[in-house]
């Protein structure tokens, strides 16, 4: 079993830059690949990146390809989302999601969410 919870969201300018993290407890962290994921008013929820066990593999959505970057911290049982460049239509829920299945650039979210954190990008 993991808990996760985000912070970091916020009120943006279009162009600007935010840093979403995502803080886990429970056992076995560092066994799981971590993904981001966002959802939109009244629009299905999309997949915004993915970070290998070990860090040492990233995928992204793309729709935010080169201005977004996912990174981990298994010491501090942490994943990061550094959010560039930020434009309106990125405003949205975002959480973070562990235990699911990274093969081959694929990621299927796994069971594991948290409960969100909100950005709000305007133009």
């Amino acid at each position: 079993q993991v808990q996760l919870v985000e912070s970091g969201g916020g009120l943006v300018q279009a162009g600007g830059s935010l840093r979403l993290s995502c803080a886990a407890s429970g056992r076995a962290f560092s066994n799981y690949a971590m993904g981001w994921f966002r959802q939109a008013p009244g629009k299905e929820r999309e997949f915004v990146a993915v970070i290998s066990w070990n860090g040492l593999s990233t995928r992204y959505g793309d729709s935010v390809k080169g201005r977004f970057t996912i990174s981990r911290d298994n010491a501090k049982n942490s994943v990061h989302l550094q959010m560039n460049s930020l434009k309106p239509e990125d405003t949205a829920a975002y959480s973070c999601n562990a235990g699911g299945r990274y093969v081959s650039d694929r990621y299927d979210a796994g069971p594991f969410w948290g409960q969100g954190t909100q950005v709000t990008v305007s133009s």
